[in-house]
């Protein structure tokens, strides 16, 4: 049997290694464009910042040593240019000398991952733009940046994501002032505002601007220097720009050999990672597939999938329709310089793009028991379904222990768990590591209260509207006196929770009433004394000041 792979790292070259140990007797041949097959890619960015110091631990193998220890037939810098699906052959080109020849295949299998998005506006072609997505760019990127470095040098990030941050705090890292663009609203797409926010605001104060809800424009070159014009016609001055808008699937090659493009951009495969082929294979960047929450095709990139769609595949092309893949709920983590932000599964926005009902909570919990030293609070925030407490998303941020409440809801996530999973989860608990009472238990909690009835949520944004909206409501801050007058909501009245009831004749229970704390504790604590007591129309403010803080428009400065 004949295993002809295209594209090495995380799919091919994960792949070609699984088909070995199940195959010992295989042919495999390995097609790579590029000069290496197996590298970190998600540790580029802090090459270039100097974390990582020796570029040579960027290389988890390197062609000879693949090669040599799994058997396998690697072929650098040869491209495969056409698939003849009816000789079973692929046409191939070799980068080192010009010439082509054609290999034959029992079984093909595609990595040819994703292309950088490379917006088509004037002067995207002027020197010192960079996308970062292999080793050839990094290194790139790494000489330019110290050749340009000069006192207060600038560079310009377009693209809020999770690569375009880290790239940011790297650049930083070495030298320069650093701007971030952003398209949409807000930087971290995947999170909801709430959450972003937090992130937005830390990068702030570390120095670094952040441009949102302003698109890119074009490239200019002036006065010997690069400058990024906005939609709104600013201009940024700088000497290095970095585009990260994200990237798409590589489908050309398989466009080309006639197999099946699906709806969302990727290679149509089915569940056991085969193409319209039943001799074609793909995996990684380049497919697409249903996602396990909304059922809707869609592209994935992330490195954790494509390894174990590779292991997967690999079981496939041996022992075929053996293993499913169940897809991913796209789960992701990023460092921003003192926080960790991630999140897993669907944001808001996505969920009212995919027409899916859902309730949320906020809760900031701390990170681990609040009476051993060292430790720092966290916002987490639950995306769930009023209908059944099935867990939809989930985003967090924090200092610390975010990637383990994260990494628990994405298990739930794959598994259709609910609210109740959460609640009754274990989790390993001492002190200097965690709380009894775990920030996903927690989040399950307020969830479960929700759907219980035994509170019912307002958000920031909501509270706002009402605000706006002149309805006659009451709006009760049941904080301590100190807090409140630190600075509290337009129009508040301070009845601290612990005095709550020596008050509630003078308070009126035919109004609307939003009761808010500093993070939703003690106002669940004041809604239930109010709802038990007369109170019919009464609501929390889900992620109490903390949360309205940074997303509200109503705050009042210290009294």
């Amino acid at each position: 049997m004949k295993y002809v792979i295209v594209g090495g790292v995380a799919g091919g070259a994960s792949a070609a290694a699984r088909l070995r140990r199940l195959n010992e007797d295989a042919e495999i041949v390995l097609f790579e464009k590029g000069e290496h097959i197996s590298y970190a890619n998600c540790g580029l960015p802090y090459y270039i910042g100097n974390t990582i110091e020796e570029r040579k631990k960027l290389f988890v193998q390197t062609p000879v040593s693949f090669g040599n220890r799994y058997d396998v037939d690697v072929r650098t810098l040869n491209e495969v240019t056409t698939i003849h699906r009816d000789r079973k052959v692929v046409a191939v080109k070799n980068l080192h000398n010009g010439k082509e020849y054609e290999e034959r295949y029992d079984v093909l299998l595609l990595s040819p991952g994703a292309l950088p998005v490379v917006p088509p506006v004037p002067g995207v072609d002027l020197p010192n733009i960079f996308t970062l997505r292999n080793v050839a760019d990094c290194d790139r990127i790494k000489a330019q940046a110290v050749q340009l470095l000069e006192e207060q040098a600038e560079a310009v990030i377009v693209g809020g994501g999770f690569i375009g941050l880290e790239m940011a705090e790297n650049l930083q890292k070495i030298g320069y002032k650093v701007t971030i663009v952003e398209k949409a609203p807000h930087i971290l797409t995947p999170l909801d505002w709430p959450m972003a926010a937090i992130v937005q605001q830390h990068l702030s104060e570390k120095g670094v601007r952040v441009l949102a809800g302003n698109g890119l424009s074009a490239f200019e070159e002036r006065d010997s220097k690069l400058h990024v014009i906005l939609e709104d016609g600013t201009s940024l001055p700088c000497q290095l720009a970095i585009l990260s808008i994200g990237v798409r699937p590589n489908v050309q090659l398989a466009r080309e050999a006639g197999l099946a493009i699906g709806e969302a951009g990727g290679i149509s495969v089915n569940s056991y990672l085969q193409t319209s082929d039943e001799s074609i294979y793909a995996v990684g960047d380049a497919i697409e597939f249903p996602h396990p929450v909304t059922g809707k095709p869609y592209c994935n990139f992330l490195a954790g999938p494509a390894n174990l769609q590779a292991r997967i595949v690999a079981m496939n092309m041996v022992y075929p329709e053996s293993t499913p893949y169940m897809g991913s709920v796209a789960t992701a983590i990023a460092k921003v310089f003192d926080l960790t932000a991630a999140s897993t599964g669907l944001s808001e926005a996505a969920l009212q793009r995919a027409g899916i009902s859902f309730q949320t909570v906020i809760v900031h919990p701390a990170a681990h028991a609040t009476y051993y030293p060292g430790g720092s609070p966290m916002s987490l925030k639950l995306n769930f379904s009023p209908e059944d407490g099935q867990v939809l998303g989930a985003q967090a941020v924090g200092k610390m222990n975010v990637d383990k409440q994260i990494d628990t809801i994405s298990l739930l996530l794959k598994h259709k768990g609910t609210i109740y999973d959460l609640i009754y989860s274990e989790h390993a608990y001492a002190p200097p590591y965690a709380s009894a009472k775990s920030p996903v238990m927690f989040a399950g909690m307020v969830a479960e209260n929700i759907m219980a009835h035994l509170m019912n949520p307002i958000q920031a944004a909501d509270l706002d509207q009402l605000i706006d909206s002149g309805e006659e409501f009451q709006l009760l801050d049941v904080r301590e006196i100190k807090e409140f007058k630190s600075g509290t909501i337009q129009g508040a009245e301070n009845y601290p929770v612990d005095e709550l009831r020596e008050f509630l004749e003078d308070i009126p229970q035919d109004k609307k009433t939003v009761v808010f704390c500093e993070v939703g504790l003690r106002g669940y604590v004041a809604s239930r004394i109010l709802m038990q007591s007369g109170f019919e129309n009464v609501y929390n403010l889900i992620g109490g000041m903390r949360t309205y803080r940074l997303v509200g428009k109503h705050n009042v400065k210290p009294q």
